[in-house]
């Protein structure tokens, strides 16, 4: 594993080898047999603002292996960053052929957040944007970055951008240059930070007690 930018200071960083190539693989093709390749795709199409066209969507909370992922990654991260941090969510999307996400910010659940690139189908590096400098939160989203200065984050599969997501402006304003692509997003908040009740998506059964009962 190789970090490449100052997370602090430039508001993101370059991940390179966080998770081997072969677990990627892995996780797809769980995903694959599990859930995609289970009935119409169509079921799993969603569109948010962020993007022109509908696109395979597939949350932490309803998938439990990607819940497994993001809380399996919460020390390493934690570490890297030198953070007390909680998980808060984590989702899978497929990009196709020609796809754009709009610039914005993300909410109050990404304080930091994590893109990870599963796989290419063709092998081409498609770019994460990342603004330069921080902004208000802001639910605005746009075509691109306007004036604000920016720059392009290239990714293998294995490779990860943690950003500060909240204050940080990003998208991927380039076209996909890929039949099709895959990305896992994960995020966290501070355990003592302004965001701290985002910690496992603001779910209030996590603040249920647990009482095992036998026999």
């Amino acid at each position: 594993m190789q970090v490449e930018g100052d997370y602090v200071q430039d508001g993101y960083a370059l991940v390179r080898g966080l998770v081997p190539p072969a677990v990627c693989n892995a996780l797809l093709r769980q995903i694959d047999g599990d859930v995609v390749s289970q009935g119409p795709a169509e079921r799993l199409m969603r569109q948010p603002n962020l993007l022109k066209r509908e696109a395979v969507e597939l949350y932490g909370f309803h998938y439990p292996p990607l819940l497994g992922f993001l809380w399996g990654l919460t020390p390493s991260i934690s570490t890297l960053l030198g953070l007390d941090l909680l998980p808060s969510y984590s989702y899978f999307r497929i990009y196709r052929e020609g796809d754009v996400c709009r610039v914005h910010c993300d909410r109050y659940a990404c304080e930091v957040s994590l893109s990870l690139t599963l796989d290419y189908s063709d092998g081409v590096p498609w770019p994460l944007e990342m603004a330069k400098v921080a902004v208000p939160p802001s639910a605005l989203v746009e075509d691109d970055f306007g004036a604000l200065p920016y720059g392009a984050v290239e990714m293998q599969p294995g490779d990860a951008v943690l950003y500060q997501g909240v204050e940080r402006r990003h998208g991927r304003i380039t076209a996909n240059p890929n039949g099709w692509s895959a990305h896992l997003f994960c995020h966290w908040v501070r355990r003592d930070g302004p965001h701290a009740a985002q910690a496992f998506d603001a779910r209030a059964e996590t603040a249920r007690p647990v009482n095992f009962r036998f026999g």
